[in-house]
């Protein structure tokens, strides 16, 4: 028997968060109770009955994050909250004010407590508003997955029970098969936000409820080594189950963290470079058993199959106008803002309004600045094969095959080689649910820069699709240093905020208003066919596709 220790152990929970309940139990929670207060949109915050702008206590900073501790009620921003713990020794957990989660100030992280979380729900549960306009009934929709079932009382959850399935029975609500919230492990929005727009791409929602990965029959987990699909295939069974209590994704981050072990930690991480390893990670999963490299241009593995399109890339000589064209596979596409109207100051310090023109790019624009020519540098000199040296060259992009889902990255985050310092773009973008691709396309890149001459184009794309819907909308607020992930998904027209373990019904307007990160169309054709999909979807339990909640007709 071989004695060679794992590659990988999960992570131990925080010391400091056992230490506190073992000394003060629950008492800290149950007091912090009666300063939570919930929005009619959902939304739980802290309230200091003492403030009413709550201030940080060393500093007297109001902006930014604030934690309020749990011991002693002392107010700390993000800068000094160390501090506070090192001060107050055994001060280790606070809570966020505005989020009303759970922080270590000693690990300088946040943590997550399934007892803590049971003191929020149910609080929020009393809190919801009763309305009998439908428009304000937000709130009420989040009743059906409030974790009913809790051993610890810390209200009356009974009354609490009762007046939601009252709230319920007057609003007949129900949300689409699938709406799941997902807890937050610790500064994990960034792998929650972008697993919800996974969870809801049509094609690969059909693939792993369809069993297309067994993982009772894979061979590639062992006892020291996960299987990245087979815990996809697991957050997708457990979401599409019907269940609405908010659902913990812990053995897919360790299956990821095994395939990512430089980013195996509770550190915030890039939303976008989350959803390119889990790719890959797929790929290198899938495309062992098949045999194929990572170059295979047709691989026919599941993450490829979906997102997978190719760029062309022409380099034209300004002397000669000789043109040479290479592909190349992507799996998203990275767009860069026109930040070319906004200073530095301006694009990383002012908030900017979505009504602002002077400070708002369109997505249509972004996708222009993509495909259009760009003149290399003197210093970007190609050799030219017809004129045989080094000549000026300009380079132009176009998309040469759509993927079924198309993933639009958004460059929000860039550097400064003056200031030698990163930034984050905070300029508002106007999006398009309805895109139209064709202007893109490198049969129409082409025919435009030879004067829209009609000329057979290889490999012409007229009888594909090119038009999407977008489904699904990663947003990133706040800064660098401390920023947040939420996503919104579109189903059947109706748009719904998915911000960690909380789901509410918003309005489209929310969005539009909304800091896009990453945005995922599909087929236009795919989009409307996955409606009617949902009521037969291929999973062992026959659930409806609008799962009904209690008093729903």
């Amino acid at each position: 028997m071989s004695t060679r220790k794992p590659s990988y152990t999960n992570p131990k929970p925080c010391k400091h968060l056992s230490a506190y309940k073992l000394k003060h139990g629950l008492s800290g929670y149950k007091s912090l109770q009666k300063c939570l207060k919930t929005t009619p949109n959902g939304r739980t915050s802290v309230q200091n009955p003492g403030t009413a702008v709550p201030r940080c206590s060393f500093c007297n900073g109001y902006q930014g994050r604030l934690y309020i501790c749990l011991i002693c009620s002392s107010i700390s921003c993000s800068s000094h909250a160390l501090l506070h713990t090192q001060s107050e020794i055994g001060h280790y957990l606070a809570v966020d004010i505005e989020r009303a989660e759970l922080y270590c100030c000693a690990c300088s992280d946040q943590v997550y407590d399934p007892d803590f979380d049971k003191t929020v729900m149910s609080k929020h549960m009393v809190d919801l508003p009763y309305s009998t306009n439908s428009a304000d009934s937000i709130g009420e929709r989040l009743c059906e997955r409030k974790r009913l079932g809790s051993g610890v009382e810390l209200v009356d959850l009974k009354k609490a029970e009762k007046s939601a399935l009252t709230r319920d029975q007057r609003a007949k609500s129900c949300y689409p098969l699938g709406l799941r919230g997902l807890n937050n492990l610790g500064n994990t929005c960034f792998m929650n936000s972008v697993l919800q727009a996974l969870l809801h791409a049509p094609p690969l929602r059909n693939y792993f409820l369809s069993d297309r990965h067994n993982p009772k029959t894979c061979r590639k987990r062992t006892a020291n080594r996960l299987c990245l699909p087979c815990e996809l295939h697991g957050i997708f069974s457990a979401v599409y189950l019907g269940d609405r209590t908010p659902y913990s994704p812990a053995q897919f981050l360790y299956s990821w963290w095994q395939h990512s072990e430089n980013l195996a930690s509770y550190e915030q991480q890039d939303a976008h470079e989350f959803f390119i390893s889990v790719l890959d990670g797929i790929h290198e999963k899938e495309s062992k058993a098949r045999n194929q490299t990572r170059d295979t241009g047709d691989c026919q593995c599941i993450a490829h199959r979906v997102f997978s399109g190719l760029l062309r890339s022409d380099v034209t000589c300004m002397t000669c106008g000789f043109t040479s064209t290479t592909y190349d596979p992507c799996l998203d596409i990275s767009l860069n803002l026109d930040t070319s109207h906004c200073s530095w100051s301006d694009a990383s310090n002012k908030p900017v309004k979505p009504n602002d023109n002077s400070s708002s790019s369109t997505l249509l624009g972004c996708l222009d600045l993509f495909t259009k020519p760009e003149k290399l540098g003197s210093d970007q000199k190609l050799y030219c094969q017809n004129c045989e040296e080094l000549r000026d060259s300009s380079k132009q992009m176009s998309i040469r095959k759509l993927p079924l889902v198309l993933c639009l990255h958004i460059k929000r985050f860039e550097h400064s080689l003056v200031r030698k310092m990163m930034r984050k773009i905070d300029s508002y973008l106007h999006f398009p649910f309805s895109l139209d691709m064709t202007p893109y396309l490198s049969s129409s890149i082409v025919r435009n820069r030879f004067g829209n001459r009609i000329f057979a184009f290889e490999g012409d794309e007229s009888d594909i699709s090119t038009e999407f819907e977008i489904f699904a909308v990663v947003t990133h607020s706040g800064t660098l240093e401390s920023g947040h992930y939420v996503t919104y998904l579109r189903i059947k027209n109706q748009w719904y905020k998915c911000d960690n373990a909380w789901i509410n019904e918003v309005d489209e307007g929310i969005v539009r208003a909304s800091q896009c990160y990453m945005m995922f169309y599909v087929h236009k054709m795919l989009y409307y066919k996955s409606h009617e999909d949902l009521s037969r979807l291929p999973i062992s339990t026959r659930i409806e596709a609008f799962h009904r909640v209690a008093g729903c007709c």
